[in-house]
């Protein structure tokens, strides 16, 4: 996938423990899509309530182990 220069984009990989590592793609390290996904990364990777929020939806919805 090519991203446009006013695009950025989140990649999770989770792997066979269940950890998730998050990366990020952008043309423009600068714009506000990659400002945005910053701000996700950060949460995904530091805030813990947010990554509990994340995980009872997963569960909710039946998906967390999948």
């Amino acid at each position: 996938m090519e991203l446009k220069p006013n695009q950025a984009a989140l990649i999770l990989e989770a792997n066979d423990d269940g950890e998730i590592s998050v990366e990020m793609a952008a043309q423009d390290m600068d714009s506000l899509a990659t400002a945005v996904c910053q701000v996700i990364a950060r949460k995904l990777s530091c805030d813990e309530k947010f990554q509990s929020e994340i995980l009872a939806a997963l569960e909710d919805e039946g998906t967390a182990s999948n």
